[in-house]
């Protein structure tokens, strides 16, 4: 009788998307910082836009969102590969990302506000790095349904894919520029090749391989006051250390648990 015989590296079933949901464990900050090789959730805090139009509620993490068809032909991830935003948050294979420092001598040292990084994901992979990138838009590519700039994954981490830290509150950026960038606050992530903003476009949903969830691009939503809105406020999330399968924006704060406060990231000395 015939025997089918499977070695230990044949893959069977929807093995991918098991992959992509497979709970991670997030970096645990000790000093309240963010640091180049911290592993986080990049989060878009929960908002309502006054004008209305808002399809998509709640927080949202970023997360790789490869093609359905090719989610289930393939063994791997191809690139570009899209970008969404997805609801709920916690840390899965797919809206993990990886802190890098450009020539990779930093590892470890606090990244701060207008320094250049990388952002990085395996998305659950063992032997797979794509980068969070960008670049203008043109006639032939642009985000699907508000028609702005573009972001996605790729396979090469070029200047296309450098980012930066800016404060929330442009009154007082340049008085934080240089100083280290707190985990768990919002901050602007800007693009630095375009100097556009990343964005979770809330007024747009898309149908994914997941589930409906939002669109992501890169452009500067700016208010009456030239301040940039909700929309582009993003959370660098670090884990929870008493539970690593929670992230600290879900942790009770009492008095004696506090995160470090922004007013304590400007006392800390700027190179």
């Amino acid at each position: 009788m015939a025997r089918k015989n499977y070695r230990t590296c044949v893959r069977m079933g929807n093995w991918n998307e098991d992959i992509f949901l497979e709970e991670t464990k997030l970096s645990i900050t000790e000093d309240g910082f963010i640091h180049y090789g911290d592993k986080v959730l990049v989060i878009n805090p929960d908002c309502e836009d006054p004008h209305g139009g808002q399809v998509v509620f709640g927080r949202l993490a970023l997360s790789v969102t490869p093609e359905e068809m090719k989610a289930h032909i393939s063994n791997d991830i191809e690139v570009p590969c899209e970008v969404t935003a997805m609801p709920g948050v916690s840390p899965i294979g797919r809206n993990t990302f990886i802190i890098l420092s450009l020539d990779g001598n930093a590892l470890g040292e606090p990244i701060r506000y207008g320094q250049n990084f990388g952002l990085a994901t395996t998305a659950g992979f063992d032997d797979k790095m794509l980068y969070l990138g960008s670049d203008h838009k043109t006639m032939m590519k642009s985000a699907k349904k508000s028609w702005l700039q573009d972001v996605y994954l790729t396979d090469e981490f070029t200047y296309l894919t450098f980012w930066q830290a800016t404060y929330f509150d442009p009154q007082l950026r340049i008085e934080y520029e240089g100083f280290p960038v707190p985990a768990n606050t919002k901050i602007v992530i800007k693009h630095c090749h375009t100097n556009q903003a990343l964005a979770a476009n809330r007024k747009y949903s898309l149908r994914t391989y997941f589930g409906k969830e939002c669109e992501v691009a890169c452009h500067t939503h700016l208010d009456s006051h030239k301040s940039e809105k909700p929309l582009n406020y993003w959370v660098l999330c670090t884990g929870d250390p008493s539970d690593h399968s929670s992230i600290m924006l879900d942790r009770p704060n009492p008095s004696s648990e506090k995160t470090i406060p922004e007013e304590q990231a400007v006392s800390t000395d700027a190179p």
